[in-house]
């Protein structure tokens, strides 16, 4: 099996000028953009044995940061009640938000394999898997927070420690690097992971109409025959989204900062640059299609219907 990926880019980017070009419809761009909008909510710096240097007191600040905030939040309960009501707000939002991405993971979805410009159909017709993504999303994310978290609390308490100790200083920063290094891994690791999720996870859900779950087992048993096909795959959608960004800076350049102003407006500026999201979505869909019909979501064409027989005329 050979796997490409030059030619589903350009399957892709042949679907795109078909869907929003041939002819070009403004209302379909704004039907298809909101989609992408809700399917895109959720994806935004010595010494030892005598008196320490500016450096070492700022390192000490900073490395017993937990301790003195906690201080400080005890000793001002009104404003510890304001955090925690805030934080409550933030991370209510930030569900809901995640709530509906996940239906709008699939509306777009809806709209890239059958060119259809519907909102609301989609939307009641997807729930089931919609609601499935949001639950494995949420998981996901409690995990990756408690993941963090953890490593947070041991780079402060270990930090803490050895500068209490009075230990070189080189210590510190070899910590600090390890510690860079075991958060870079984490971090592609969760990166790759919410790629495979919604490029190649959620178009299974679609397809099958099944669980997040069940896509996953689905989507691993493929990957563990070709781990080297996707990780590649993850390169190429990184180098395609710097391209893609600096094709808004220049934009923004060229538009003397226009153009910028424009993108940052929310659910416009994913209009504006729907030709690249849908592209992107769509090179997702055709790079999985290279390995069977089981990965396939687009639909097959309609068999051509047979000709009608001759009549023949009655006999004399």
């Amino acid at each position: 099996m050979t796997i490409l990926f030059m030619e589903p880019i350009g399957k892709a980017w042949s679907r795109m000028k078909v869907a929003l070009f041939r002819p070009f419809d403004l209302h379909k761009w704004f039907v298809i953009g909101f989609n992408a909008f809700l399917a895109g909510l959720m994806n935004a710096t010595n010494g030892s044995g005598g008196a320490r240097g500016q450096n070492d007191a700022d390192f000490g600040e900073f490395i017993h940061f937990p301790r003195t905030a906690w201080e400080w939040l005890t000793s001002h309960p009104g404003w510890a009640i304001a955090i925690l009501f805030a934080v409550l707000v933030v991370i209510a939002v930030i569900v809901a938000l995640t709530w509906v991405s996940s239906r709008g993971v699939f509306m777009f979805l809806e709209s890239v394999v059958r060119d259809r410009i519907e909102i609301a159909k989609p939307w009641r017709e997807y729930r089931k898997e919609g609601d499935s993504l949001f639950v494995w999303r949420l998981a996901f994310g409690l995990v990756t927070f408690a993941v963090f978290g953890a490593l947070a609390a041991w780079f402060f308490i270990q930090g803490g420690a050895i500068y209490d100790r009075g230990v070189d200083g080189a210590v510190p920063v070899l910590l600090i690097i390890g510690l860079a290094l075991l958060v870079l891994a984490i971090v592609l690791v969760i990166g790759y992971t919410i790629l495979f999720l919604q490029d190649f996870v959620a178009a299974l859900m679609y397809k099958h109409r099944i669980s997040a779950v069940a896509a996953w087992r689905l989507f691993l048993g493929l990957f563990r025959q070709h781990p080297f096909h996707f990780l590649a795959y993850g390169i190429v959608v990184f180098l395609l989204m710097l391209a893609f960004a600096a094709a808004v800076i220049v934009a923004g350049l060229v538009t003397c900062c226009i153009g910028w102003l424009v993108l940052v407006i929310p659910y416009i500026g994913t209009v504006a640059t729907l030709p690249f999201w849908y592209t992107l979505r769509a090179f997702s869909l055709e790079f999985l299609a290279q390995f069977g019909p089981e990965y396939d979501v687009f639909p097959k064409p309609a068999a051509p219907a047979a000709p009608a027989p001759a009549a023949v005329a009655p006999a004399a």
